[in-house]
């Protein structure tokens, strides 16, 4: 044994020789020393003994699993999965220098570090009584069901919706073959198709209401040349996923040639730009560099914060005539209390300029709909209609119960004196009981029944979404559930390659693989949250929507944020945090169940403490609250409102005023004399910051610093605040460092990360000379950075303090955009200032948008040099990475790391990129990964065909900067 260990445990145990972990860290042949060899002998003889019942006992297990499947396949009659097979060995660890090329090997190799968590068994759930006919059952049955061949007005080509012909052939190649009656209806309805009248309409989430808008959207542009819409959404993945939707829906489609006659009296019009024919989609979101204007985009789908600056300039420069379709998605956030008062703004805006503008409001939660159709002078639509129906259940204590029982559950408790758990729960038949488990993992009965749902689920083929109150919550939820659910051996060998892949593209990132990713992916289960990176999420989103991922656990935060729809909707608890959700939120995540094309039917789950039952009983039966004006929550918002209108020239004088403020929300939703008082106070202190000047008759008009402010999309107060940083950045700037400027674009809006005192104080011993003078110079102190590191409190209780914490707090976020800005990985970067990846991602991204605003205050201000030093560093910033760097960065795909890779590499211009063979950029994207892992030969194939693939797209992107930058060369001789 000692001689030749590795061979002779081969020749004695073949079928577990890769189950050796002793084995694998000895390479092949090796030989050992007489005194080692004995130690390693019994070592080696006790793992085997081990191993031999671990096999033994996985035959129990996986008759186990397989009666308990079988008892299950009553789930909605659905297939099972294929189980088969062998236990799975013990896991590789990821980065071990001996990987043997074998496919099963590779695959636990990727899929975790160090010993692989033993199988669990989910316990069983057994149905209690006959279910009820559901909805979909009923809605079945009838034969009688509209269809575009029985109505021929279901049909897009219809002639009453003048739609065009390529247009209507995307949509169906998008398979949207025929729209809904209740679509029909809404279209229909009086001055919506001409564009003359606004609508207002609500639609359960899945029910096709984007179309609807949609389709209105588009005949505003395709019917005038001229014409501009805007789709407004409150979320940046939001705004992207809409962007390729539309994109491919008005591919190939032609807007109406211009007459002759106005080619002659408006040539800049015909002539100005080649695909004038095309239908431009355009998204606007974040800080980036090259900034669409209005002129660039005939459909721009925008954030909040992006609409409204783009409104505000149109205003400004006399374009908005062209604006002839605004859709306000997600229409309910009007009253958020953080970004929702934009909405109002804008469509407050557009109600006072007096040129037609076609106003489009939807949501799925909107309760008072009529005092919104009020305010928008809006034809008003409403339908419960979803094609996919939903069956939605309470669980409790391991009891399923029907959703619509728990109104008698309810009303039970509003008559007993004693409103106990115990008196709940007697006036309701469960439907099904989920068996307590044995593992001790599962002895909380909500997280039993969570798991026993999931797997359910998982087990029948279909996907399962999730929901968590926290990110730590998912992750550990995503872990358990991955050792219940079919995988390895028991799966299709395509599937495992899928998720393999996914693998391979996570590894792949800057970031690296996750190793609690690493571990559940190979079971079809992921976790996704806000601590994760944008890349990340995107990856995980693809896979779940391919079938690749069954379990994904999210945060109940993402549930508006997301569209991945599922067969069945988990909820954890019925909690955000600490917090109980609001009826809202809960139709936000109940919406994501049932998947139209895949799933006849969706299902949801509330899983319920007992402590929380009678708090869940009544959010179960809440009516959706009210919608109100988010006017009222601040009067700082009110200050904002008028600043910018007085800043756009939209009003300048008190009669003016007064007419903007009737045509607000809040003009409905609150009282005059409320209103008349926050509009008082709002203007007074709007003069006392400097921000507008009046003269005696009442008129109003914006100074320098409040044009500035507005330009910049500041709150009236963070404007306030950045001017006094400026003035004083401008009597004495700190050139001979990067801490100065990069502190100066740090955003002031409070974010969510806080300060970790002990990281602070070691990076505070580490700063230059140049790095402590910008300390002393923002009057930042190093014996409060050593008191708080040592426990201290951080004093807010004046407004004095406040700012200081404030400075303090961006310092922080300085230091770390510094990193960012110095080729630091954001990975690297989260776990030196303990943080989630995708907080400092969300830094880095919210760190671009407010340095393209503060350039813009500051060419407002006509502080010049100040623009441009921060532009710089925004592209430094952009690019993460150093100076010498940032022409490579504008390549796609080079960025940081990457781009320092090529530079060593030689390629330190665009045009030597543009001029290489792709295959000559293959090896160095390989040497440009994170993790160096041995694969075998066909996965390793596969690996360079897909770098070969980046590369391509890189020598293409190059090619075209490279043109550009000669054509620019040539117009400038």
């Amino acid at each position: 044994m000692g001689e030749n260990h590795a061979t002779s445990c081969a020749s004695r145990v073949e079928p577990h020789y890769f189950d050796c972990v002793l084995c694998r860290h000895i390479p092949h042949g090796s030989t050992l020393g007489s005194d080692l060899a004995a130690l390693f002998d019994s070592a080696h003889n006790t793992f085997h003994s081990a191993n031999a019942m671990e096999q033994k006992q996985g035959i129990l297990h996986r008759t186990t699993v397989e009666s308990v499947a079988v008892q299950q396949r009553g789930f909605r009659n659905a297939p099972l999965a294929p189980l088969s097979g062998s236990k799975r060995s013990f896991s590789e660890t990821a980065d071990s220098p001996h990987i043997e090329p074998n496919k099963h090997l590779d695959f636990q190799s990727a899929s975790s570090v160090g010993r692989e968590l033993p199988r669990l068994i989910a316990s069983d759930i057994v149905a209690l009584s006959i279910p009820l006919p559901s909805e979909y059952s009923q809605r079945k049955a009838i034969s009688a069901t509209p269809t575009s061949a029985t109505d021929r007005s279901l049909s897009l080509s219809f002639a009453r919706y003048a739609l065009p012909e390529p247009l209507v052939s995307n949509l169906n190649a998008l398979g949207v073959k025929e729209i809904y009656p209740w679509q029909k209806q809404c279209l229909l309805g009086p001055g919506l198709l001409d564009g003359t009248r606004n609508l207002v309409y609500s639609a359960p989430t899945g029910g096709g209401k984007s179309l609807v808008a949609d389709i209105l959207m588009l005949k505003r542009v395709l019917e005038d040349r001229n014409a501009k819409a805007l789709l407004i959404l409150p979320y940046v993945a939001l705004v992207q996923e809409k962007v390729r939707w539309l994109r491919n829906v008005v591919q190939d489609v032609k807007r109406k040639p211009l007459h002759p006659d106005e080619r002659d009296t408006k040539p800049q019009v015909w002539q100005k730009r080649p695909d004038e024919d095309n239908v431009r989609v355009v998204g606007f979101f974040g800080g980036g560099k090259i900034r669409a204007t209005w002129l660039d985009f005939d459909v721009g789908v925008c954030t909040f914060e992006k609409a409204n600056m783009l409104i505000n300039t149109a205003i400004d420069d006399g374009n908005i005539t062209n604006l002839k379709a605004v859709v306000l998605d997600e229409l309910h956030m009007v009253d958020d209390d953080h970004r929702g008062y934009l909405m109002e703004l804008i469509a407050t805006k557009l109600l006072s300029l007096g040129h037609d503008v076609q106003m489009i409001g939807m949501s799925a939660t909107l309760a008072n709909i009529d005092i919104l159709s009020t305010w928008l002078s809006a034809h008003t639509y409403k339908t419960f209609y979803r094609p996919v129906p939903v069956e939605e259940h309470l669980v409790y204590e391991g009891k399923i119960y029907p959703a619509s029982s728990t109104r008698c559950i309810l009303k039970a408790a509003s008559q007993s004196q004693q409103t106990t758990s115990s008196a709940l729960e007697l006036d309701s038949q469960p439907l099904r009981t989920i068996r307590a488990s044995h593992h001790k993992e599962f002895q909380d009965p909500v997280l039993n029944a969570v798991i026993a749902l999931a797997n359910e689920t998982a087990r029948s083929g279909y996907g399962v979404l999730v929901f968590c109150s926290s990110r730590q919550g998912c992750e550990s939820d995503a872990r358990l559930i991955s050792r219940v659910v079919p995988q390895g051996n028991e799966l299709d060998p395509a599937i495992l390659e899928k998720r393999l892949d996914l693998l391979g593209d996570l590894r792949s990132l800057a970031t690296g693989l996750d190793p609690i990713l690493a571990e559940t992916i190979p079971a079809g289960v992921a976790f996704h949250h806000a601590g994760m990176t944008i890349e990340e999420r995107d990856l995980i989103s693809t896979a779940y929507d391919g079938g690749a991922l069954k379990v994904v656990v999210a945060t109940c935060s993402l549930a508006a944020g997301i569209n991945l729809p599922a067969r069945r909707v988990i909820l954890h608890n019925a909690r955000m945090g600490r917090d109980m959700i609001g009826p809202s939120m809960l139709r936000q995540m109940r919406g994501r169940a049932g998947r139209k094309g895949k799933d006849e039917i969706g299902e949801t789950y509330l899983c319920c403490r007992k402590c929380d039952l009678e708090d869940v009983v009544e959010l179960m039966n809440a009516d959706l609250p009210q919608v109100s004006s988010g006017l009222t929550t601040d009067k700082h918002r009110i200050q904002r409102a008028l600043l910018e209108v007085v800043s756009i020239r939209l009003v300048n004088t008190r009669e003016s005023i007064n007419d903007y403020i009737r045509k607000t929300l809040l003009s409905l939703s609150s009282t005059s004399d409320l209103i008349q008082d926050h509009v008082e106070s709002s203007l007074r202190d709007l003069l006392e910051m400097g921000f507008i000047k009046s003269d005696n008759f009442d008129s109003y008009v914006a100074t320098q610093l409040g044009k500035a402010v507005v330009a910049s999309s500041l709150e009236p107060e963070d404007g306030a605040f950045v001017h006094r940083e400026m003035q004083r950045a401008l009597q004495a700037f700190v050139m001979d460092g990067e801490m100065h400027i990069l502190y100066t674009f740090t955003p002031v809006q409070e974010l969510s990360a806080s300060i970790n005192w002990q990281v602070f104080r070691s990076e505070m011993e580490a700063l230059d000379d140049s790095g402590l003078r910008v300390m002393m110079f923002l009057g930042l102190k190093p014996t409060v950075v050593n008191r708080m590191a040592q426990g201290g409190n951080l004093k807010e209780s004046t407004p004095a303090e406040k700012e200081t914490a404030r400075i303090y707090r961006r310092f922080y976020l300085a230091l770390q955009l510094r990193d960012l800005c110095n080729e630091m990985p954001v990975h690297v970067v989260a776990r030196k200032y303990d943080m989630p990846r995708g907080t400092v991602q969300t830094l880095e991204q919210t760190c671009q948008g407010f340095a393209a605003g503060m350039i813009k205050f500051c060419e407002q201000m006509g502080w010049g040099a100040m623009a441009a030093i921060l532009d710089h560093f925004s592209d430094r910033l952009r690019a993460g990475a150093k100076a010498d760097l940032l022409a490579l960065a504008k390549v796609t795909f080079i960025k940081s790391r990457t781009a320092r890779v090529f530079y060593d590499n030689g390629f330190k211009t665009v045009a030597s990129l543009a001029n290489a063979d792709p295959k000559e950029l293959v090896p160095i994207l390989m040497q440009a990964q994170p993790t160096k892992l041995r694969v075998k030969s066909k996965d390793e194939q596969k690996y360079e065909e897909k770098l070969l693939a980046k590369a391509q797209v890189i020598s293409d992107s190059a090619n075209r900067l490279w043109q550009s930058e000669m054509q620019q060369d040539l117009d400038d001789e």
